[in-house]
């Protein structure tokens, strides 16, 4: 989905490989990439929160937006994008320049709309088996997300993405026997009767192998010097 408002700045890096990018990093720079439209890739330091503003926004790395880099306009996608694992911050991204006039595959959220009645009426589990969905669209028609209303969703009643609404601009790349959401059971732990709690307190525990060893060998032991003794006297 494109958004005017959304505009990101980047400047040309050189490709000198982790130590430069590192040094990106520590004046406050994400690194990047850009490539498509059939020119070469140019490496790029933009600003992360202008990159963070895009990732947030309500389309998220499906956002068209204007990308400036070294006196060229251009509308740009997220393609992908790292984080550091302990802190969170950005560490790198890849942009794509995007054409407007051709299609794009993507994949966007599956979001369920409404209470379904097997959870409401008949006490069951809602289970969300598939949260996202490929696609294939103009980039001025890419949803932020395909939404599904579940409220009529009940026990033996599967929502597959064949079920699930769109646009005619709009084809869907998923399998449509793909299931989105289903009502499972609620396990129950069957709690134990009388007669087998009983049952099981008859029951005397198993003696280790180890101790009834032990408990022979004393035996064998102590019934040698008794025979001893009976042959002295």
């Amino acid at each position: 989905m494109a958004n005017e408002n959304l505009s990101v700045q980047a400047v040309p890096r050189q490709p000198n490989g982790k130590n430069e990018a590192r040094r990106e990093r520590q004046k406050g720079r994400l690194p990047g990439v850009l490539y498509g439209a059939s020119k070469q890739p140019v490496t790029i330091s933009l600003d992360p929160r202008q990159i963070a503003r895009v990732l947030h926004s309500e389309s998220g790395h499906n956002t068209v937006f204007d990308l400036a880099v070294d006196g060229e306009q251009t509308k740009a996608m997220i393609v992908d994008w790292q984080y550091e694992p302990i802190k969170g911050a950005l560490l790198h991204i890849d942009l794509q320049r995007i054409a407007m006039d051709q299609v794009l595959h993507v994949r966007v959220p599956v979001v369920l709309k409404g209470e379904a009645a097997g959870v409401k009426q008949q006490g069951g589990i809602l289970d969300q088996v598939t949260r996202e969905i490929e696609i294939e669209c103009l980039p001025a028609d890419i949803p932020s997300a395909i939404e599904a209303d579940i409220s009529e969703l009940v026990f033996g009643k599967v929502l597959r993405v064949s079920d699930l609404a769109h646009h005619e601009k709009i084809r869907f790349l998923t399998d449509e026997n793909t299931v989105v959401a289903h009502i499972t059971a609620v396990k129950e732990e069957v709690a134990p009767t009388p007669a087998d709690a009983a049952a099981a307190a008859t029951e005397a525990p198993a003696e280790p192998e180890v101790i009834k060893k032990g408990k022979q060998e004393t035996e064998e032991a102590g019934a040698e010097p008794a025979k001893e003794t009976k042959e002295k006297k």
